[in-house]
C-alpha cells in the first residue's frame, strides 16, 4: 500500500515538473491524487488529516516560516547587498575576488535564512551577473554560486536541522552546536580554493579600500551582521529556544 502510494507521488510528481507546475502546486496534487487513489478512501484522507494537524502541532516546526520570513525581508530591504559590500571591501583586493565574496556573503546570509534556496537566489541574484561582467563563464559562476549556498542550512540556524530535530526528537540547539564547525571549515576550504584557483587563473580583483572606506561600509551593514549574533548567542546561551530566536529575527529584520 504504501509503495503503491509512493509510485504514484513519484508517477505524479515528475510529470508535473515536466510540465512546468510550480513544485508547490506539483506536491500537493501529487500528494492528493495518492489519497485518492487509495483502496480505502475514507482511512486515506482520515490519516491525512491527522497527520496535517499533527504537523501543525509541533511547535519547533514554526521556526521554519518565521527564518524564511526574515531572510526575505533583510533581502527585500538591500540587507544582502550590503553583506557584499563588505566582504569586498575586506577581501576584493585577493585574486578572484567575486569567488571569496560570493563565499563569505553566503556563510553570513546562511546564518540569516537558514535556506540553501533563499541564500542563492539572494546572493547569487547579485554575485552571479558580476561575475559574468568580469569574464567569468556562465557554468563556473553558477556552480560557485550553488556550491556557496550549502553553507545556508549548515551554519546555524538551518531549516533541514530544525525538521530533523522535529522528526526525531532531537534537540535543535545541540545541532545547531553541532555543525558551527564544519561549516565554518567549510567556508575556509572554500576560501582557500577560491583564492588557490583565483591566483592559479589570474582572476580579476578590485581596489585595495583604506580603512575609512572599509570602516564605512561597516557601519552601513552593523545591524545585518549583528543578527546572527543576536540569533546564536540567544540558542546558545539558553535565553531563547531556536522557535522563539525565528521570531525574534523577524521583529529584529523588521
Amino acid at each position: 500500500m504504501a509503495i503503491q502510494a509512493l509510485l504514484v507521488i513519484l508517477a505524479v510528481l515528475l510529470v508535473l515538473l515536466f510540465l512546468g507546475v510550480p513544485i508547490s502546486y506539483a506536491i500537493a496534487v501529487s500528494s492528493l491524487t495518492a489519497i485518492l487513489s487509495s483502496i480505502d478512501l475514507n482511512v486515506a484522507v482520515l490519516t491525512a488529516a491527522q497527520r496535517t494537524f499533527v504537523g501543525m502541532s509541533k511547535f519547533s516546526l514554526t521556526a521554519i516560516p518565521f527564518f524564511i520570513l526574515a531572510g526575505n525581508i533583510m533581502n527585500q530591504g538591500g540587507i544582502a547587498k550590503r553583506l557584499v559590500d563588505f566582504v569586498m571591501a575586506i577581501l576584493g583586493k585577493l585574486p578572484g575576488a567575486l569567488l571569496v565574496t560570493n563565499i563569505g556573503t553566503n556563510a553570513l546570509f546562511g546564518a540569516i535564512s537558514g535556506s540553501a534556496t533563499a541564500t542563492c537566489s539572494a546572493i547569487g541574484g547579485m554575485t552571479i551577473p558580476a561575475m559574468k561582467k568580469e569574464g567569468y563563464s556562465d557554468s563556473f559562476a553558477a556552480a560557485t554560486a550553488s556550491m556557496a549556498s550549502i553553507l545556508g542550512p549548515m551554519i546555524p540556524p538551518s531549516i533541514t536541522l530544525i525538521v530533523y530535530a522535529s522528526a526525531t526528537e532531537t534537540s535543535i540547539s545541540a545541532l545547531f552546536q553541532a555543525t558551527v564547525i564544519p561549516g565554518v571549515l567549510l567556508a575556509l576550504f572554500l576560501v582557500g580554493y577560491s583564492l588557490w584557483y583565483g591566483k592559479k587563473k589570474d582572476l580579476p580583483s578590485r581596489p585595495k579600500q583604506n580603512a575609512q572606506q572599509i570602516f564605512r561600509t561597516f557601519r552601513s551593514s552593523i545591524w545585518a551582521l549583528l543578527m546572527p549574533v543576536i540569533i546564536l548567542g540567544g540558542i546558545f546561551g539558553g535565553i531563547f529556544t531556536a522557535t522563539e530566536a525565528a521570531a525574534v529575527s523577524v521583529i529584529y529584520a523588521l
